[in-house]
């Protein structure tokens, strides 16, 4: 027996949806990567380079987490009885890679400036510019990773952590610009690149390690089976069933997917048992967004040693 629930059916703007907020980002980093490109120009910034070479590795990123999202909302098929939900698993992983690279870039990029040297200019146009992304970027992350939380989404939240790592190297870019004014050092924007270097693998490797945990069937987290288990448990504690094992859980996208062998009275007919099963399954749906349950049933071994079940065999 198997019941799927999906996402409640029900009107939300379009900057609550995971499509309508991944389109957004998309625009947001695209007009950040101008902003920086022409800054770079300007100053002869290798920092602030380093910093739009990560925002178009963003929208890289972004473009493929709206491409899985868009996948992993079609229903099930022929193909894909279990839905397309990895699809966003997969985008995850691909932008936890574009991230990795970026930030190979940037090292080199930095490294490549501290044994060439170079001077910077119109230093102040940079920090303004800089400022001005670091704002725009918080603003925009943080509502892309409240709608990925409340969506459950994977690509979302990777586009989230992409951009939220942005923020992380236009702040240490920022810094390094306001020392380099005050104390003439350029070689100090090329150390702050390899700073902004090491934040962004630190978020490639989170996001990396949660989309890999989904496409390798990882079980769900402990809080979560513990909420299933103790619905199952309530029956058993009321006499309705006997025991119950086999229990395995995943993720694919967004959906849960629970299955587990039921042990019931073997005096228990098939109209009890259905009506038993749907009582269960309501009553994990409620606990639990986005879930499927799949419920095998065994007649008890007729051991009733230690069974506190009555039954008229």
């Amino acid at each position: 027996m198997a019941r799927e629930v999906g996402e409640p059916k029900k009107k939300r703007g379009i900057l609550a949806t995971s499509e309508g907020v991944a389109k957004l980002s998309i625009i947001t980093i695209s007009s950040l990567i101008v902003m920086k490109i022409v800054a770079s120009i300007i100053t002869g910034s290798i920092s602030i380079r380093a910093d739009a070479f990560h925002s178009v590795i963003d929208l890289s990123g972004a473009i493929i987490g709206f491409t899985g999202i868009r996948i992993a909302s079609k229903p099930p098929d022929a193909r894909h009885p279990f839905g397309h939900g990895k699809a966003e698993d997969i985008a995850g992983s691909i932008i936890s890679g574009l991230i990795f690279v970026a930030a190979g870039t940037i090292i080199y990029q930095a490294v490549q400036r501290l044994m060439a040297g170079g001077a910077l200019q119109l230093v102040t146009i940079g920090i303004y510019v800089t400022a001005a992304a670091i704002v725009i970027n918080i603003v925009i992350a943080r509502l892309v990773l409240r709608v990925a939380r409340t969506n459950d989404s994977v690509a979302l939240e990777a586009t989230a952590r992409h951009m939220m790592a942005d923020v992380y190297s236009s702040c240490a870019v920022l810094v390094g610009l306001v020392l380099v004014k005050l104390t003439g050092l350029t070689m100090l924007d090329s150390i702050v690149a390899l700073v902004v270097a090491g934040l962004i693998v630190r978020t490639a490797s989170l996001t990396m390690k949660k989309s890999v945990d989904k496409l390798m069937d990882t079980k769900l987290p402990e809080a979560e089976e513990e909420t299933v288990k103790s619905c199952i448990t309530k029956l058993k504690d009321s006499g309705q069933i006997v025991d119950f094992h086999a229990f395995r859980t995943r993720k694919a996208g967004s959906q849960r997917y629970i299955d587990l062998h039921l042990i019931m009275p073997k005096n228990a007919s098939v109209d009890e048992t259905h009506q038993l099963c749907d009582r269960l399954e309501h009553d994990v749906e409620r606990r639990l967004q986005r879930v499927n349950v799949t419920i095998h049933i065994e007649p008890c071994s007729g051991n009733c040693d230690q069974c506190s079940i009555s039954c008229d065999l």
